[in-house]
Parts: structure tokens; sequence; C-alpha cells
């Protein structure tokens, strides 16, 4: 049995004609499926009740389901998406207050190896890498539950999107064509794979990547992030520096404040030398604690430091925390309930691990 989600217009014409129906037909399944985000063949209300019982036959909408959700004060959603074999990830609805769009913040790998210390999810290893087709369920899981529209797509969930290059590519392909959001809609961020940067250079890639520098200089990254040792600070920077040549677009530096490691004032001069040479824009993020080992900085610390780069000339932001109360916010997904204090790291009759989100 076929599963529309992820198929294309002319996937869906295939199942059509086999049936004996027309495109007309088809665009009306695709329509059903990406921009209505029915969860079943019944709810297609404009099929006729024969032709929807002939579909049921070969196809179904969707093989995934929410094991959990969570509701945080501010808005924000966190889901427990359980796919067909049992592997479960986490992804986010994020609702930002006098403002239309919609967040939905994707997970690309069940588990991540690029073993960042302040993220859990390296910690416990790789799984597997998602389809497509359940990276975009994600955001179908955010539409059917809440009947909103996505407008915004980040990959900074589980899982370092470019070492799953090509099914994120085929989901952003199909965010773009089938659920109508545009490029510049569209985020990836990496740890800083630099061979996958460059693919994203040589593609010309309208989209918006963010790079998850988090430190201001080789000896510091390499203390807090694993990746440094592979691709080190000066080869990211000439990998950027192509990207943004080869694109036109501005790459977004993210950066991870953590009390007493990086947060100092010579560390944020020490950073604007380094990007004074990228196109680029910074968002700082105080540190959501997950476990003992980093502390937030304080507030003003984080004004500190964001002074000192806005110096420099380059556009500096702080991300708004969202859905903390929660473990949802930026680092803190973990696929742990907040209900009860119950754990529920299993997930599915395989017993699937559910790991903590990568810092995007």
């Amino acid at each position: 049995m076929q599963t529309l989600t992820g198929l294309t217009l002319q996937d869906i014409e295939e199942i059509t004609d086999t049936l004996g129906a027309s495109k007309f037909r088809a665009r009306q399944i695709h329509n059903w499926v990406y921009l209505k985000s029915a969860s079943n063949i019944d709810q297609m209300t404009d099929l006729s009740a024969a032709f929807r019982e002939e579909l049921k036959q070969v196809a179904q909408v969707t093989d995934v389901k929410i094991a959990q959700k969570q509701e945080s004060t501010d808005g924000t959603i966190k889901y427990l998406v359980e796919f067909a074999d049992g592997g479960c990830v986490e992804t986010v609805l994020m609702r930002f207050d006098n403002r239309a769009n919609l967040t939905a913040c994707v997970s690309s790998q069940i588990g991540c190896a690029v073993g960042c210390s302040f993220c859990a999810t390296g910690k416990q290893g790789f799984v597997r890498n998602l389809t497509y087709k359940e990276i975009i369920e994600q955001v179908l899981v955010i539409q059917r539950d809440t009947g909103l529209k996505v407008t915004n797509v980040v990959f900074m969930g589980q899982g370092e999107p470019l070492l799953n290059l090509d099914n994120v590519l085929r989901a952003m392909e199909i965010f773009s064509q089938s659920f109508r959001i545009g490029a510049r809609r569209l985020t990836v961020s990496t740890a800083g794979i630099i061979g996958g940067i460059n693919e994203l250079a040589a593609r010309k890639m309208q989209s918006t990547l963010a790079v998850s520098l988090h430190a201001p200089n080789h000896a510091v990254r390499a203390q807090i992030m694993e990746i440094e040792n592979k691709y080190n600070m000066a080869d990211l920077k000439s990998a950027l520096q192509n990207y943004t040549g080869q694109t036109g677009r501005r790459v977004t530096i993210e950066y991870l404040l953590i009390k007493g490691i990086n947060d100092s004032t010579d560390a944020a001069l020490e950073l604007a030398h380094y990007i004074k040479d990228i196109k680029c824009n910074v968002n700082l993020i105080p540190y959501n604690s997950v476990d003992d080992r980093y502390e937030k900085p304080s507030g003003n610390a984080v004004m500190r430091f964001k002074s000192v780069l806005e110096q420099s000339g380059k556009k500096v932001t702080v991300r708004l925390e969202r859905g903390a109360d929660i473990d949802a916010a930026c680092g803190q997904l973990r696929g742990r309930a907040g209900a009860a204090g119950v754990d529920t790291r299993q997930c599915g009759e395989q017993g699937s691990t559910i790991l903590r989100g990568r810092l995007g």
C-alpha cells in the first residue's frame, strides 16, 4: 500500500491512472495531503465516496502517529513523532506574539554523530537518517493536529542535516513545491560540515544557512565541539566565504553563550575578528540547561557580548527562548515526558531510544 505523504503530483497521477481517474483527481488528492493536511482519505470530501473506497484499497495518507504532545505556556508545542518502524523524533511548533509566522523545528536524524558536549543526542550516538518523507511528516503532523499552516521550517532539531543531505534537499524541494513554502523561509543549520556547505554553495541555494560556531577560537571550539578536530574554524571560514560568494546570501552565525566558557568581552572581540570577512548576521543563544555541566550567562553578560559584536558592524540578535518549560528550547529536545516525571525514552513496540536534540 502506498503512503501519499512524500509523493509528488506526478507520483499521485500514476496512482489515479491505475484507478482510471483523471489528473484533476490527482491534483485534488495532492492538495488534500499538503495544503489541507488531511489525515485520512475519508476527509477528502470533494472525491466521491466510491472513489475514496477505491483509493483506500491502494493508498493511505500517513503511517506516523503522535506518541506524545506537550504545550508550553508561551504557545510552543512539542511533538514526539513515531514512525512506522517504532523510531521517534521530536519536532516543535513555535509561535511568536504579533507575528503571522508559524515555525516548525524539524529533526533530520535519529541520534547524531557530531558529539557536541552541550547536547545529549551526540552522547547517545547515531541511530539512522530520516527519509525525506519522515522529515516532511513532522510538518504535516503539526498541521493536522493544529489546523494551522506552517510558514517557516528550520532544520534545527535532532541530528546534523548536512550528514543527511540528500533527504534534506529532497524534503526542502517538497516544502517549496507542494507546501508552497518559499526557499528563504527554509533554514538549514549545521555544526560545520564543510562538504555539505560546499554542495549547497554549488547549488546556489537560496535558503538560509545557519552555522553553529559557538566559540571564538579553535581551542574553545575543540573543547565543546568535537567536530572542530575534523572541520576547523579556518577551513570553515573559507567554506562560508565561498558559500556567500556563490549564493549571494548571508549566513547566520549561531553562538551559544556559556557562562565562563565563551561569554567574555575578549571572546566577543575575538569572534568579531573571525567574522569580519564573512557576510553574516549573528544570533546569540543563551545556554538552556540540559545538565549540570554548563551554566547560563547573566543577562548583563549577554548584552555586553552583543554590544561588543555590534560595534563590528554586524547585525546581532539574541534568540528568544521558547518552550523552555517543556524542554523544547534550543538544545533541550530529549523525548522526555513532562507529566508526572514519566520518562518516555522508549517509543513504539521496538523500543527505539529517544534522543535529545542537537543545539542548532
